[in-house]
């Protein structure tokens, strides 16, 4: 059956105090569509986990300024202004994950693993609260995985079976985060028939994909 559907269908997926993931690099490779929609439907109370919160027009940052969002998890919030403002003021609770920590806890997350052990934050606010075990003498953070009730990601091209290929910079944290939500919704431009893509070209296989909606 084909996995394409309506973007009311797609916001049937989400609801108030959902956790999702939102694939994309300061708005590079983010599904602008969907989070359009999540922002017309007017969700309150969502943790949103990504890799920022983009810019206070564009991408995550429209969610963040329409105060819909309770809590984020992400690697730097700089490029969003309203974010550092609602973080200070107590409005929105910012958990600060280095970037290759928080990318390692979403595979985590995705491959069903207890977590990462990483020497990065050892001895900084990072270690704060978190176990450390130590190897060969070397201290570790175990820090743990990350998943989501529904993740929204981008591609460039997708079959109706779910199968995705990204352009060029656009791929970033989607593939990763495709893998680690309950539900996973791709925003794509273009939609083809299952065997146009070539085996080689697919990034992501359908398996990890519920729904596409068309950008």
């Amino acid at each position: 059956m084909s996995k394409v559907i309506s973007m009311e269908q797609a916001m049937s997926k989400i609801q108030d105090s959902s956790v999702i993931m939102i694939g994309g690099f300061l708005a590079v490779g983010t599904p602008e569509r969907l989070i359009d929609a999540v922002v017309s439907k007017g969700y309150k109370d969502l943790t949103v986990i990504a890799n920022d919160t983009g810019f206070p027009d564009r991408g995550i940052g429209k969610l963040v300024v329409n105060h819909q969002v309770k809590k984020a998890i992400v690697s730097h919030v700089g490029t969003n202004p309203e974010t550092g403002r609602q973080m200070n003021a107590n409005e929105l609770e910012v958990e600060l994950s280095p970037q290759g920590t928080l990318i390692e806890r979403i595979r985590s997350g995705g491959a069903g693993l207890g977590g990462v052990l990483t020497p990065t934050g050892v001895g900084t606010v990072v270690a704060e609260g978190k176990p450390t075990i130590t190897i060969d003498g070397r201290v570790f953070l175990l820090e743990k995985p990350l998943r989501a009730n529904v993740a929204l990601v981008k591609a460039h091209k997708a079959d109706t079976d779910g199968n995705l290929v990204f352009r060029m910079s656009t791929r970033n944290f989607n593939p990763q985060i495709a893998t680690a939500a309950d539900v996973v919704i791709a925003e794509v431009e273009k939609i083809v028939p299952v065997g146009e893509l070539a085996p080689d070209e697919v990034m992501v296989p359908g398996i990890f994909i519920n729904n596409i909606v068309q950008a």
